[in-house]
């Protein structure tokens, strides 16, 4: 029986400008994504009935039953039909990286492939797991607008960039840092490397932490660039290379998780 397999690559802002409040809940913001060259694990292979097993450092943190994205995915592409799922929870949970978005996006990739449905239903679907799921369903740069959903992609001329992430063990909901956000429109993305992410003191807020973080890694030799992810709270580093990225790498504290990796 073949076993498919994808990677819920980690999505990370390079940029996040919040433009304003929307009437239905949602926020307007300019972003920049870009994707890290490793994340969750999914695989599949077909079965009578539809399952996910769950496995990984993050495990015990995520649902597995209908609440999973995973499953909603896997429902709404192909109601009735079957499949056993397995996920590699590596990306910790509630963190700015995308996380569920893109094991949703992982999904809808390895079941149109597994279930022989036209890619255009995933792109059909994608918005409606999450404002987040279509980037990650191409997990390639792009600038996002709207909810983050209006894609437009670019050459950043940024692959095979080392970068570090790093998260101080403390889950921001989302919801929440948006909640906290201060109202206030500075202005349009224009410039991702002279941007700014307009979550970071509403994170910092719930998360003290996250200031640590970033004050760490603008101290590492080579880090040439810092930034807070979407609602935090991981934070990142790109380096100016792999041997620079591997020494802050051994060097992250006890008790702050990290990933060492690359951009696609």
């Amino acid at each position: 029986m073949s076993v498919r397999a994808e990677t819920a690559y980690a999505k990370l802002n390079l940029a996040l400008h919040v433009r304003g409040r929307r009437d239905d809940g949602y926020h307007d913001i300019e972003t920049i994504f870009a994707f890290c060259e490793d994340g969750d694990a999914l695989s599949g292979e077909s079965a009578d009935i539809l399952s996910l097993e769950v496995r990984g450092r993050f495990a015990g943190d995520i649902p597995t039953g209908d609440e999973n994205l995973v499953i909603e995915a896997a429902e709404l592409l192909g109601r009735g039909k079957g499949a056993k799922l397995h996920l590699v929870k590596n990306l910790p949970v509630a963190s700015g990286i995308g996380g569920g978005s893109a094991d949703a996006a992982a999904a809808l990739r390895l079941l149109t492939a597994l279930w022989l449905i036209d890619p255009s239903q995933a792109q059909r679907i994608a918005p409606s797991l999450g404002a987040d799921v279509p980037a990650c369903l191409g997990s390639q740069s792009c600038r996002g607008e709207g909810v983050g959903d209006r894609l437009q992609p670019l050459d950043l001329g940024l692959t095979g960039t080392p970068v570090l992430l790093v998260h101080p063990g403390v889950p921001v909901p989302t919801s929440a840092v948006f909640a906290r956000w201060d109202g206030i429109d500075q202005g349009p993305l224009d410039d991702w490397r002279k941007g700014r992410n307009d979550l970071e003191p509403a994170a910092i807020s719930l998360a003290p932490e996250i200031a640590d973080v970033l004050a760490w890694l603008r101290v590492q030799p080579g880090a040439d660039f810092v930034r807070m992810s979407g609602s935090g709270a991981t934070c990142f580093a790109l380096f100016a290379g792999e041997a620079a990225r591997d020494t802050a790498a051994a060097a992250v504290p006890g008790g702050w998780w990290h990933l060492a990796t690359g951009l696609r």
